[in-house]
């Protein structure tokens, strides 16, 4: 069997190619697939679903498709759509998911009698990392059962956070939004005397797309991520950089990700709690930092003119562009076609350039970070000019969690049971 190969350490991690296989399990008159979309949105939901309804009818021949609505409780609240290619066609030029979607309401045991009572033996979970755990637990309950049932998974973020694979569908589009938003910030802030445009990303704890909008915009003066910690005042803080880049060019554009800066702020402010998918509800950085900015210069008595710019949900309720419409019809199609070869338990990703089927529990266990001391990051420092705000200590620190990181994942199974088949005379107990 061909297989793939996720170099962190000396032997590396290895993970079975997707595509068609020339022995299929399911019989395509004998399936009927279900299809839920959980959490935030993100660019290319509804280029997926097409694509798995398209991929099941026109390569397999199958007719039985459900889409459950609303997220997880969409299995026990029976909100169903009967889901064919010709509903479907147009889909992709629409933002959002027509199946709508929702945090939480993971309720294992209900999820798994409504599988069991609607005959569903194929079902494809689209969502984060949040998401993807609970299709592991949803996994292992119908294994118990043993159910025939293959339970699948393609994984996304716009924040490109999960681990393994090359990069989350949505990612392209998201960065190439933000331009909008960065351009309009440049405009404003180079209208004005001491201009400055402020503009909040996403990136609840991973900046990555502020990293690469900044990179790719070439206009941003500095740009703040959660894995980079910053201060304010004194030398070497953000405000005597905007001090000295307003004296050279006399307007900056400030990019920040959501989760940045969070400490800074919660030591004078109290926790906002957690979502219902048990994520930390987070202080708005942005508008924290425009007010700390207006107060320094207002009390240095000088005139600044600042304008605040969030267009995050503006980002993740568009269509997916070029790229990511491609990228979402190869995961779609590697899903389908490992799901009819009856593979169960998994996700499909790239990984290497390479389409593959990775276990659930390989997402789920860590998430995807900015390194700030590799090269991407340095780049960046080299673009906007601005200080790294770190001192020698936080440098060697981040470098030994980075040499952490590897170790944990060299020391994983070198052989994940992505093999794990509901084919297969094991405890699925199907043969």
């Amino acid at each position: 069997t061909r297989i793939v190969v996720h170099k962190d350490g000396p032997r590396g991690n290895h993970f079975r190619r997707a595509g068609p296989r020339q022995r299929v399990y399911f019989e395509p008159d004998e399936v009927h697939a279900c299809i839920v979309t959980c959490g935030g949105l993100c660019p290319g939901l509804n280029t997926v679903i097409r694509e798995i309804v398209c991929g099941l009818s026109d390569m397999y021949g199958v007719t039985k498709i459900l889409g459950i609505q609303g997220g997880y409780r969409g299995f026990y609240a029976r909100n169903t759509i009967d889901l064919t290619p010709k509903s479907v066609n147009d889909i992709h030029k629409r933002g959002g998911t027509i199946l709508g979607s929702s945090r939480g309401g993971h309720d294992t045991m209900k999820i798994v009698d409504s599988i069991q009572y609607r005959g569903i033996n194929q079902v494809y979970v689209i969502g984060g990392d949040g998401s993807q755990r609970g299709a592991g637990v949803i996994f292992e309950e119908v294994r118990k059962r043993g159910l025939k049932v293959a339970v699948a998974g393609i994984p996304k973020t716009i924040d490109n956070d999960i681990p393994v694979i090359d990069k989350s569908f949505g990612f392209d589009s998201a960065v190439e939004e933000a331009q909008r938003a960065i351009n309009a910030a440049h405009v404003e802030a180079g209208s004005a005397d001491n201009g400055i445009g402020l503009v909040k990303l996403m990136g609840r704890y991973s900046g990555f797309i502020a990293h690469y909008a900044t990179l790719a915009s070439r206009d941003v003066d500095c740009c703040l991520i959660p894995e980079s910690p910053f201060y304010l005042e004194g030398e070497g803080g953000l405000f005597k950089y905007i001090e000295k880049r307003l004296k050279e060019n006399g307007h900056m554009v400030i990019v920040v990700a959501e989760g940045a800066g969070q400490k800074l702020i919660a030591e004078n402010m109290k926790e906002m709690g957690q979502d219902a998918s048990g994520n930390a509800l987070l202080l708005d950085v942005g508008l924290w930092l425009s007010q700390k900015i207006n107060e320094h210069f207002k009390k240095n008595k000088t005139t600044i003119n600042l304008k605040y710019i969030d267009p995050t949900y503006m980002i993740r309720a568009i269509p997916s562009n070029a790229s990511d419409n491609v990228y979402c019809t190869l995961l779609a199609h590697s899903v389908v076609h490992g799901a009819m070869a009856g593979y169960t338990g998994f996700t499909v990703g790239q990984v290497n350039g390479r389409h593959c089927y990775i276990p659930f529990y390989r997402i789920t266990e860590k998430q995807n970070k900015v390194s700030i001391t590799d090269r991407m990051w340095a780049r960046l420092l080299s673009s906007t000019n601005q200080p790294s705000f770190l001192s020698k200590q936080d440098v060697d620190d981040a470098k030994v969690e980075d040499e952490r990181t590897a170790k944990l994942l060299d020391g994983s199974p070198s052989n994940p049971k992505v093999e794990d088949k509901v084919a297969s005379s094991n405890s699925n107990g199907v043969k």
